[in-house]
């Protein structure tokens, strides 16, 4: 949801006739901005997540693969954006989220973290454990997207 502010101009005019109040609450138009920057973070976190496997591609049917830098930051990018993202949606734009969505996006990322994390002073991962944070990666991604 984007909240459109007026021109100041408008703004003004609204607040110099007695007993009218301006339309559009500051707070709310503030609460949004964050959000919107959060959410574009969010996407960030989840395309380094996503490029660090598709780079790691090649070694994987060699049986060479690691985990890149951009893999474990990716990851926590998108846990502390999109913990973020839940308390302003909930708090301060005063809207309810899909729990049970939310929850298994959770589970699935904290999956993805305990593999990533868990492998990344290994200088090679089996191509098990890189499958299988792709195939949760491109799960969340579907499920943040068709789950609605």
């Amino acid at each position: 949801m984007i909240i459109d502010r007026p021109p100041a101009k408008l703004r003004r005019q609204l607040q110099r006739r007695p007993g009218c109040r301006a339309t559009v609450d500051e707070e709310l138009y503030d609460v949004d901005v964050l959000r919107q920057i959060l959410l574009i973070l969010h996407i960030v976190g989840i395309a380094s997540l996503l490029g660090g496997f598709l780079t790691q591609m090649s070694a994987l049917r060699a049986g060479d693969g690691r985990i890149v830098p951009a893999m474990t930051h990716g990851a926590l990018t998108m846990l502390v954006t999109g913990l973020a993202l839940v308390g302003v949606v909930q708090a301060g734009l005063d809207k309810d989220v899909d729990n049970a969505k939310i929850g298994t996006k959770l589970v699935i990322l904290l999956a993805i973290l305990l593999l990533v994390w868990g492998n990344r002073a290994a200088d090679r991962v089996s191509s098990k454990v890189l499958g299988a944070i792709g195939l949760l990666t491109v799960a969340n991604i579907a499920i943040a997207v068709m789950w609605t």
